[in-house]
């Protein structure tokens, strides 16, 4: 049996989209491709076990529309996988009737955050057969495709038609998936090389990503599309001594840095085992790590200490605003007097703290998201911070925020392809304009002269000034994704 795992290329005016391994989609003035690696463990784990995996990765290739159907056309797989979201899943319709135009015998899979909230819908708009719900796409595809190669019962979390009605599994069933059981991912077979030069958090290329648990402890962030997939209760890791084994065998193959894409990294007894053992192995002198934590995940500053020996660089922390009331309201379980202190003995400790921020609350005044800018102003100033990111709210189907908004009468509209951050989803006393003019303002928040002067200054070689060249251009593409 031959299954293709897909990613179709949509050409737009609006850039290039930000789909595979994240959280929260957007198109790109300048592009991005982020590995996507529970695909790429489904592409494996299928491979180990005798199917013939193809990965068409249309977005990452650059290829066009037409040039993506010829690969699909000449390799003639019988299932098809497409992990969608929010603001393409009318996109991935589209693309799926006329596959099934072209060839009725396809099996059709359709994964993601938003068929996992809603899987009815895809199958009552499209002639998708099958929808993947859970965030464990490896575990599942490799159980579909065992049922409908060998008649293997299906696993919970899988809906389908059957007689003209729409049917499902059953609830998906996380816990009973061990990741220790998992195959290391094969690189080569997923064509980890495209993702390796085009993203503007490696400083040091070939880089690339891994993902030791599923997907972050914390889990319950009212606006995360992620907590669709992986409820916080459900966290799982695999061991310590796997992420170090896949760790080596990434430095065999050349890799310079690797983004432990896990939504919060682990900590506790796992985080020491990890540190110790990549300085045992000496694989922090060959291989530099980043990673996401929560602002007052580590509050020991020997922890950071350690993370920095073993090799830890980027760090991306959640600020989210600098608001009280919208970090209660979105469940953030943060509060704002945490935020310096958690930064500064990030930053002390050597490592390179990034932070994340959003504009486009509902319940916000223009005064309250201009104290988020404020804030990102002051930590870079303080020197506490190195880059940013900014991002408009988007209320995603299947997160409490979007519950909420239905509740509350708080859509302006509900046309999917709109949720991709270009304007304001949300009521609110902000306009499109205002909400684009501040998240300008957050991404401008470090153009001071004395911070750029700063990194300047901090250069040491040929590579810092090629990072530093990179991030800028970065963050000009930002702002043209935003320009009002």
């Amino acid at each position: 049996m031959k299954i293709s795992i897909s990613y179709p290329p949509m050409q737009s005016k609006k850039g290039t989209p930000l789909l595979s391994q994240n959280r929260q989609f957007q198109w790109f003035n300048s592009p991005t491709y982020i590995f996507p690696v529970i695909p790429a463990y489904a592409a494996t784990l299928l491979s180990k076990n005798g199917y013939q995996v193809f990965w068409h990765d249309g977005i990452a290739k650059e290829q066009t529309y037409q040039e993506w159907l010829a690969d699909i056309i000449n390799t003639k797989p019988d299932i098809l996988v497409i992990e969608s979201k929010t603001p393409v899943i009318k996109k991935h319709w589209k693309i799926i009737d006329e596959l099934k135009a072209k060839n009725k015998e396809l099996k059709i899979v359709l994964m993601g955050d938003h068929v996992t909230a809603m899987p009815e819908e895809s199958l009552k708009n499209s002639k998708a057969d099958y929808i993947l719900t859970g965030g464990d796409f490896d575990f599942l595809l490799l159980n579909l495709a065992n049922h409908l190669s060998k008649g293997e019962k299906l696993e919970g979390g899988i809906w389908f038609r059957e007689n003209g009605a729409l049917k499902n599994s059953g609830p998906i069933d996380l816990l009973k998936h061990d990741l220790n059981s998992l195959p290391m991912v094969d690189r080569e077979l997923v064509n980890w090389q495209l993702y390796a030069y085009k993203n503007g958090n490696f400083k040091h290329t070939p880089g690339t990503y891994m993902m030791s648990g599923r997907d972050c402890w914390w889990g319950r962030c009212s606006f995360c599309s992620w907590t669709t997939l992986f409820p916080g209760q459900h966290f799982r890791t695999r061991s310590a001594k796997q992420a170090l084994d896949e760790i080596g065998h990434l430095i065999d193959l050349g890799v310079k840095e690797i983004m432990e894409d896990s939504g919060s990294l682990p900590i506790g007894d796992w985080l020491l085992e990890f540190c110790n053992g990549m300085i045992e192995r000496g694989y922090n002198k060959k291989v530099t790590m980043s990673c996401n934590m929560r602002i007052s995940g580590i509050k020991d500053p020997k922890i950071w200490q350690l993370m920095k020996q073993a090799g830890f660089r980027f760090v991306l922390f959640g600020l989210e605003s600098a608001n009280q009331k919208t970090l209660d309201k979105i469940n953030k379980n943060l509060k704002v007097e945490e935020i310096e202190y958690g930064l500064k003995i990030c930053k002390e400790a050597g490592l390179e703290p990034h932070i994340t921020a959003m504009i486009g609350y509902p319940w916000e005044t223009k005064e309250d998201a201009q104290r988020t800018v404020c804030l990102a102003k002051d930590l870079f100033k303080k020197g506490y911070v190195d880059t940013l990111q900014a991002t408009v709210l988007i209320p995603y189907p299947g997160t409490p925020l979007y519950k909420y908004c239905l509740e509350n009468n708080l859509l302006n509209f509900t046309d999917y392809d709109r949720f991709d951050q270009r304007e304001q989803v949300m009521k609110s006393v902000l306009t499109t304009e205002d909400v684009k003019e501040l998240t300008s303002g957050l991404y401008k928040a470090f153009m001071t002269p004395k911070f750029i002067l700063k990194k300047i200054s901090q250069t040491r070689n040929m590579n810092d000034l090629k990072f530093l060249w990179k991030a800028g251009t970065k963050v000009l593409g930002h702002l043209m994704d935003f320009k009002s």
